[in-house]
Parts: structure tokens; C-alpha cells; sequence
């Protein structure tokens, strides 16, 4: 393949085409097939030689492939991006054309993943070069995906089989990429509810499904809907290939943090497997209910939690550190009458900055609406008055 002749080539991508092989083609005209290292196919102009054997409108997508084969071979990922979008651009067209058939998914899914990674690339090499800001061209890819999104959203054939709509969940996974890597997650909502309401929405290929819920239960925990993030995130961990380590601890990422935050604490063997010791240390911290030791474990890993995109929602473990703290103030106190003024010691004793009895009682409120405290405040007495049955709910670890 990597020695192939240009004729050799054009033989075989002919064939795949007039076969209506959409696998072969996709091969030959993407990126992940050892063809696009051959230099006899990197050409600056391909046109003279690519219109011999193929006519319009495949003549133009095989001349586009070989001169961003060039592009790629000369480092010049702006002119690949440029090369790739109208490759995307003109096949749609050839696709929304194919009105009884979807051979060509698979040809689809190579080029619109060229796509991106191309336009991501470029936005790269732009910024580098001071000719543009990151995620121009990936937003512009983007647009260019919905338009093929339509494309497969808009076939109504009641033969499934056939339906281009087969074709929707690949290419809202590249979108939901494309969206979560330049921060425009609500443009994902209308897309997770296209998804939803589709009939064989359970049916689609696992690793498709996996990939959907990954990032569906993302969107889920930073809209503050941790029982549906925890839902998605655990079927998307549960479901990833065991040997796939690297994938699954992307997934723990956020599958923990989520879970630490509906009280379920992640057992250690499970975080040192997947080399998460940062969480190990948050999850000692929160709980004992060391405030002091959060602080600075949030501190420690700061870079490390921002870039993951999780910081915030980690701070907001600091609430179950809290009750985890009280707790213990209550175990010493050993009645169920509590003065506010104790818990706010601790906290003073935990190195919280400027706190004082009335903040403290706003933190035993939230606890109490959160049902981590079952009980009430005595405004008039500064008490906490907690339940003689189970005052401080059990927290579970059963990740």
C-alpha cells in the first residue's frame, strides 16, 4: 500500500466505489491507512491526473484527498483543514444524493474524524504562527459536520436498515468533541435530545454509545444534574473495554468527583489502579473532614484539576467535609442539642478564614436541606437540635 502507483491507486479506490464498499473507501480516502504515507500520492496537483479515471463529483473529492495527502507531508495543516472541509463538503452532497442506500456511513465517519483532527491542527499551527485564534476553523468544522447531521437526520425510509440515520450518533460524538474543546456545551443540548428521541437510540454500536454517554454525563455534571451524571458516566466506565485503561481513567475523572458528591466515597484499590491519587487525597480529606487538609490538597493538585475542568466541582466536596466535621464535633459533644458556636470553633480550628456564628449556621442549614444533618436550628438558643435516629445519614463507598 505504502508503495502502491498513483494507477494502483485510483484502481482500487475506483473499485471500492463502483462496489459500493464503504469501508474500502473510507480507508482510502481517511487518514488511518498506511496510503497517505506513500510520497507518489502526495501531489500539489492532482487534478490532471485524478480526472483520467474518475468523473465528477468523485473526481473532485479524490483530487482533494491527494493534495491534502501533500499538505499533511509538508506540515501545512491550515491547507489540509482547507483540503478536508472540501472534501466533507462535496461529499455531503454525493451523500444526500444516495437517496435508498447508506453504504457510504463508513466513508463518512473517516472524513468528517479527518475533519476535526485537521481543523484542530490548524487552529493550532494558526495561533502559533499569529494568523488567527484557537477554534476558528473548529467551530467552521463543526458547522460543516451539522450540515451532514441533517443530512442523516432528515432520512424518514421506514427500512431501518437502510436509514442514513445510522449515521447520527458518530457524528454527535464529533460534534460533542469539537463543542466540549472550544466551551460551547449548550449547543450540545438540541443535539442529546435529536439522540433521545430516536427509536434505535440503544441500538447503535457500543463504542458509540460509550463515547455519547462520556460526554452527555459530562454535560450532566457541570449543569449540576449529578444523578444523571453519575447514571451515563457509570454506564460509559462499566461498559469501556477492561484493557482500555487509559479511557477508562479519562472517564473516573468525573465519575468520581460525582460520586463523592452524591456521598459515595471511592475505595483507594480502585484509584490506585488508575494512578488517581489526587482523588485519593481529596477523598482522605473530605472524609475525616479536615477542612485544613482539602485546602491544601486543592491547592497541591490545582493545575492538575483545572485542566481535567473539575475544579469547581470539587470545591463543592467541600460541603460532605463539613457534615464529616460536625459529625465529630457532635460525637465529642454527645448530646443532641448543639451550640452553633462548637461547630464554628472547629472551623476556626480548621483554618477557615473569618467565620463567625451566623456563617456557620448557614452551612448547618444547607446541610439540613441536603438531608446530610436530619434536624433543625434554634435561631433563638444558636443550637442545632439533631434527630435521636441516625442524625448524620450513613455516606456508602461503592464505587
Amino acid at each position: 500500500m505504502a508503495q502502491w502507483s498513483l494507477n494502483q491507486y485510483f484502481n482500487v479506490l475506483y473499485n471500492s466505489l463502483q462496489q459500493y464498499d464503504g469501508e474500502k473507501a473510507g480507508e482510502l480516502l481517511g487518514f488511518n491507512h498506511p496510503h497517505v504515507a506513500n510520497p507518489r500520492l502526495q501531489l500539489e496537483k492532482p487534478e490532471s491526473a485524478v480526472s483520467r479515471v474518475f468523473e465528477p463529483p468523485w473526481e473532485d473529492v479524490v483530487a482533494a484527498h491527494l493534495r491534502c495527502s501533500w499538505a499533511v507531508a509538508n506540515g501545512d495543516f491550515v491547507e489540509a483543514y482547507d483540503c478536508q472541509s472540501f472534501i466533507v463538503l462535496s461529499f455531503s452532497k454525493i451523500f444526500q444524493s444516495q437517496k435508498d442506500e447508506n453504504w457510504s456511513l463508513p466513508l463518512l465517519f473517516a472524513i468528517c474524524l479527518d475533519l476535526r483532527l485537521f481543523a484542530n491542527k490548524a487552529d493550532q499551527q494558526a495561533v502559533r504562527q499569529g494568523k488567527g485564534k484557537y477554534g476558528e476553523r473548529l467551530e467552521k468544522a463543526a458547522d460543516t459536520l451539522m450540515g451532514c447531521f441533517r443530512v442523516c437526520a432528515s432520512d424518514n425510509r421506514a427500512a431501518i436498515e437502510d436509514t442514513k440515520k445510522w449515521g447520527m450518533l458518530n457524528l454527535v460524538n464529533q460534534l460533542f468533541k469539537i463543542y466540549f474543546k472550544i466551551n460551547k456545551l449548550h449547543l450540545c443540548k438540541p443535539l442529546i435530545r435529536a439522540i433521545d428521541s430516536l427509536p434505535m437510540k440503544d441500538k447503535f454500536s457500543l463504542s458509540h454509545l460509550i463515547t455519547f454517554r462520556y460526554y452527555v454525563g459530562q454535560k450532566a455534571m457541570f449543569d449540576g444534574d449529578f444523578k444523571k451524571a453519575e447514571e451515563y458516566l457509570s454506564f460509559a466506565f462499566e461498559h469501556c473495554h477492561r484493557e482500555s485503561t487509559k479511557n477508562k481513567r479519562l472517564i473516573l475523572q468525573f465519575l468520581v468527583p460525582v460520586k463523592m458528591l452524591l456521598g459515595q466515597m471511592p475505595k483507594s484499590e480502585l484509584l490506585r489502579k488508575y494512578d488517581l491519587l489526587a482523588f485519593l487525597e481529596v477523598s482522605e480529606a473530605v472524609g475525616s473532614g479536615n477542612i485544613r487538609q482539602l485546602n491544601a490538597v486543592m491547592e497541591k493538585h490545582e493545575h492538575y484539576f483545572i485542566k481535567c475542568g473539575i475544579y469547581l466541582i470539587l470545591e463543592k466536596l467541600k460541603i460532605i467535609a463539613y457534615r464529616n466535621l460536625f459529625k465529630k464535633v457532635y460525637l465529642i459533644k454527645k448530646t443532641h442539642q448543639l451550640p452553633i458556636q462548637s461547630f464554628t470553633r472547629a472551623l476556626q480550628w480548621m483554618e477557615v478564614e473569618e467565620i463567625d456564628d451566623d456563617e456557620t449556621a448557614c452551612i448547618v442549614a444547607n446541610l439540613i436541606c441536603d438531608n446530610k444533618i436530619k434536624g433543625y436550628i434554634s435561631y433563638q438558643h444558636q443550637k442545632l437540635v439533631v434527630s435521636k435516629q441516625n442524625p448524620f445519614p450513613q455516606l456508602s463507598t461503592v464505587i
